[in-house]
């Protein structure tokens, strides 16, 4: 490339730069002189238009320079809800957190709890592997088990919230992924014939999540590896289950 050609690609790229930046500073005088109305009105109408990127500008601007205006406890949630939108895990759960230690008896308390289970959760989802009907259970269930917390904190402090009902629902699908997780992984101890790391997860998941779809593969796991580590009676003790709970299992047949 030519020391011109080299020059004028410079000078090109500062000049792009310098409009970004141009462009980037007049947006924010044009915020700075706003007034907190028309800073809230325009943050209302991004958000019905799905522009929850332009929403957070104004919420973040508003939140700045009147953080104890009118409307402040409103573009608390606001903001909460557009950095779910925007997929932006830790942002949500800061303000979620920041809203739940300044405003512990506000009305909206159980919304704002509902909504750390929902940004938690979202962050578990794998979008594309779930179009594709990808199974991904073994990625690291965190926040799985964060979202499971957040709804069963409001369960037990908001037992008749109106989120309730729906939260339930949610606890129940995140009881079964993290089944099916603790399942994975004892599947692998079985495969590195680790007998016991395999029944103690096993028995975990008939511990910690019952009345799941993974509960029959548990008690499987668990007497495979009572009769490898030669525990008799304990392996008697789980055929007596299975007899009770999935007559048909397989392993009953011999």
């Amino acid at each position: 490339m030519s020391k011109f050609a080299k020059g004028s690609a410079v000078a090109l790229l500062a000049l792009v730069l310098s409009a970004c930046s141009s462009s980037g500073s007049q947006e924010d005088v044009v915020l700075s002189q706003k007034s907190p109305d028309a800073l809230y009105a325009q943050a209302r109408t991004s958000m019905e238009l799905g522009n929850f990127s332009k929403a957070v500008k104004s919420l973040e601007a508003l939140d700045s320079r009147f953080p104890f205006g009118p409307h402040k406890t409103q573009v608390q949630l606001d903001l909460i809800y557009a950095y779910y939108k925007l997929d932006d895990t830790p942002q949500a759960i800061a303000n979620i957190d920041r809203f739940l230690r300044l405003n512990p008896t506000h009305p909206d308390v159980d919304y704002v709890q509902y909504m750390r289970g929902l940004v938690n959760m979202q962050a578990d989802s794998y979008l594309f592997h779930e179009m594709m009907n990808i199974d991904r259970t073994d990625r690291d269930p965190k926040n799985a088990m964060d979202a499971f917390k957040d709804f069963d904190r409001l369960l037990k402090t908001f037992p008749n919230s109106k989120y309730a009902a729906d939260a339930r629902q949610r606890m129940q699908y995140l009881k079964n992924r993290l089944a099916r997780y603790s399942i994975q992984v004892a599947e692998y101890y079985v495969k590195m014939n680790a007998w016991s790391a395999a029944a103690v997860r096993a028995q975990s998941v008939m511990e910690s999540f019952p009345g799941t779809p993974s509960t029959e593969r548990a008690l499987e796991i668990m007497a495979e590896a009572y009769d490898e580590l030669g525990q008799e009676q304990l392996k008697s003790h789980v055929l007596m289950v299975m007899r009770e709970n999935y007559p048909n299992n397989e392993m009953l047949q011999d």
